[in-house]
């Protein structure tokens, strides 16, 4: 079955690590990293197509100094128990040490019924067992429990991050164990950097699957998907299998390099639909990081016969013009 037949790709460009939340006021809310890295913006849209032309609400801006005032990446919107959240990472600096950024991982909350209104507030830093390097938090919930996941550099580890999971206590504060569910150990989560990051969760046919990205973000950047038993427990590293090939990578014959950090959402005609940015191009001048040109683009995917999720591979840039 052909697929991606009613998307114009690129969705919207420039703006990477796009997370896109379906609401049951049927609005499509998107928000991503901006190029500028300074600010969060919300949008929404009552159908997928329509984002790329809606109107952005700036949520949040940066500071001038101290730990939220650099490299604000790949924000989330999420609702849970009535109200909105953002989660997103910041830094103090755009400088590295020892190849790493400082980010730490912060949270925003707003109890108005449409999140472009109302008041964000910071509700602070999602504490973890660690000072250290993380970011690109997602939650989800499963039998009445909010999970967090996100990607953080362990110190004793060698490496740039691994996956977490952990229960909140609410939608701002970890509570119990966490648990490192996945650390760069194939030669496609190696290159350039080894690096897991870019969580989203999908639940479906008795499991829990979590994509992630790995790699450096220029066209080795590539998706690795986690499954678990829906029945399992969640905080067992040992519940948790890991595709020992990526699921969603380069495609050169269609000009789709580096396709990462994804979110999931369901179009008007109940189909899955991954969420992803890529470039259409190659070669980058520079650190791929400050090459704007990570664009959004959308996907309808498929299950194979095992139910394990089919993304096949990332789509031509579309001829048509909106």
């Amino acid at each position: 079955m052909p697929r991606n037949q009613e998307y114009v790709n690129p969705l919207v460009e420039q703006r990477a690590d796009p997370w896109v939340y379906k609401h049951s006021d049927g609005y499509y809310y998107f928000t991503a990293s901006v190029p500028e890295y300074d600010r969060i913006e919300v949008r929404r849209s009552l159908t997928l197509e329509g984002l790329p032309d809606a109107v952005p609400a700036v949520a949040w801006r940066k500071y001038e100094t101290g730990m939220l005032s650099a490299n604000i990446w790949a924000p989330e919107i999420h609702y849970i128990s009535g109200k909105w959240y953002i989660y997103f990472a910041a830094a103090h600096t755009t400088e590295t040490n020892e190849g790493l950024f400082d980010h730490r991982m912060y949270v925003l909350e707003n109890d108005a019924v449409n999140p472009l209104e109302g008041e964000w507030t910071e509700k602070g830093q999602v504490k973890t067992a660690w000072e250290s390097f993380a970011l690109d938090a997602t939650t989800f919930q499963h039998k009445g429990v909010l999970y967090y996941v996100w990607a953080q550099k362990d110190p004793e580890i060698p490496g740039n991050s691994n996956l977490y999971i952990s229960e909140m206590s609410n939608p701002w504060t970890l509570q119990g164990k966490q648990t490192m569910i996945s650390t760069p150990q194939y030669p496609w989560e190696v290159i350039g950097f080894s690096v897991n990051e870019g969580a989203a969760v999908i639940k479906r046919n008795g499991r829990i699957f979590i994509s992630y990205s790995a790699s450096a973000t220029d066209y080795n950047y590539c998706m690795g998907l986690l499954a678990a038993d829906e029945d399992s427990d969640l905080l067992d590293a040992a519940s948790w299998s890991k595709s020992p090939e990526p699921v969603f990578c380069t495609s050169e014959e269609n000009g789709q390099y580096g396709p990462g950090h994804n979110s999931f959402t369901v179009n008007e005609h109940g189909e899955d639909v991954l969420i992803y940015h890529a470039r259409n191009y190659k070669e980058i001048t520079g650190d791929p990081l400050y090459d704007p040109n990570r664009h959004t683009r959308a996907q309808v995917f498929r299950w194979n016969p095992d139910g394990t999720p089919d993304f096949g591979v990332p789509v031509k840039d579309s001829q048509l013009k909106r």
